[in-house]
């Protein structure tokens, strides 16, 4: 038996990230692996003071060249040859699930220390065509033939019409958006949770300027019809970056003395894959209903913001107070590394959660291509 008893709570500790590049820029060389590797060194050495070898590296990702990322980031981080790794892909949440399956591990008992996180390079990801055709796509399927199979763009499009989020309202949370993560950005509240690679330790796409005046100029990006409402300013941008931390027992959390956040509860659930952006209202509201908590319990809140309307839609879903979210801005400003996006929520809750006297727990919740979701509930280590 290596691990704790089983059905004792994972802790996160020592949560880092690279910065957010948009593809083609700061990091447009750097391969998925070794974007991962950095951080996954910076984590290892934080936790060494436990004198815990390394059980797992578990990295979500989604578009790289194919192959185990994760055992190849491990070795090219210097985490040793006896150190295995595994990839997950479950879509644009798979660096949330990638630590939560890290965290099932070490509850069971079957672990005491996992690397875990995400890892995405838009910039390197091989270009790849199906045989026989020479036609390139750019995603493989959320769903088979005879099921809904939308881009994530017009789905956004469509589930805004049906929950009636207006153009106005989109813009709005976008302006939001930037706002708070340049105004972040400037005063330092990011340094600490970044590693830095090729020298590159800040992240490059919010802009303050982009208020509601602005956004307003942007044509809707992925449909002509009139009531379309979905911009390329009130949307994600394609990004690079990973994520990782540590994810270990309570005791050897509170050996080490980092600041920690207890895994509460974790939910996954799927439906309508004609409408993906809503999958994270059934995992949250799953994940609340199994830590006996409402929405109205929790004091921070991180959803992926792939687009504005998405976000708009789990939070009037679940009843959220939309000040709670994303509250040094979202992915919108940032940018959506797809397989690290989850981890980064993980990242930001958790420096969030630190920087807090409110003891209140926090909710990171994903809404996945082909209709699924994934969330957690978190709360700080006493």
């Amino acid at each position: 038996m290596i691990g704790a008893p089983a059905g004792g709570h994972a802790v996160i500790v020592a949560a880092r990230r690279t910065a957010i590049g948009t593809a083609g820029r700061g990091f447009a060389t750097c391969t998925v692996d070794a974007l991962a590797a950095s951080v996954l060194a910076e984590v290892a050495r934080l936790v060494a003071p436990s004198g815990l070898a390394v059980d797992d590296v578990v990295l979500g990702n989604c578009m790289g060249p194919g192959g185990d990322v994760a055992r190849v980031a491990a070795l090219r981080a210097g985490l040793g040859a006896d150190v295995p790794g595994v990839t997950v892909d479950r879509q644009c949440g798979s660096g949330l699930d990638a630590v939560l399956q890290a965290a099932s591990r070490v509850k069971a008992g079957d672990a005491r220390l996992v690397l875990a996180g995400g890892a995405e390079s838009a910039s390197t990801a091989p270009h790849r065509s199906w045989p026989g055709s020479g036609e390139r796509y750019a995603r493989a399927p959320f769903a088979p033939p005879g099921f809904p199979d939308p881009d994530m763009g017009p789905a956004a499009d469509r589930l805004a019409v049906e929950r009636g989020i207006t153009r106005a309202r989109q813009d709005a949370w976008a302006a939001r958006s930037h706002r708070l993560a340049a105004s972040a950005r400037e005063a330092g509240v990011f340094d600490a949770e970044i590693v830095a690679v090729d020298e590159v330790a800040r992240d490059d796409r919010p802009r303050a300027s982009l208020d509601v005046a602005r956004l307003a100029r942007f044509a809707p990006a992925f449909s002509a019809d009139s009531d379309a409402t979905v911009t390329a300013g009130n949307s994600c941008g394609f990004s690079d970056g990973a994520a990782a931390m540590a994810v270990t027992t309570e005791r050897v959390a509170r050996e080490l003395g980092l600041p920690a956040l207890r895994i509460r509860a974790v939910a996954l659930a799927a439906g309508d894959p004609a409408l993906p952006g809503i999958g994270a209202a059934p995992a949250a509201r799953a994940a609340l209903d199994r830590s006996g908590l409402s929405a109205r319990d929790l004091g921070f809140v991180e959803i992926t913001e792939a687009f504005a309307a998405q976000v708009l839609a789990v939070a009037d879903e679940l009843g959220l107070d939309e000040e709670l979210i994303s509250g040094d801005g979202g992915a919108i400003a940032l940018g959506h590394p797809w397989g690290a996006s989850g981890a980064v929520l993980l990242v930001r809750l958790a420096a969030r959660m630190a920087a807090s006297d409110d003891e209140r727990p926090g909710l990171a919740a994903c809404s996945i291509g082909g209709g699924q979701g994934v969330a957690v509930i978190v709360e700080r280590l006493a």
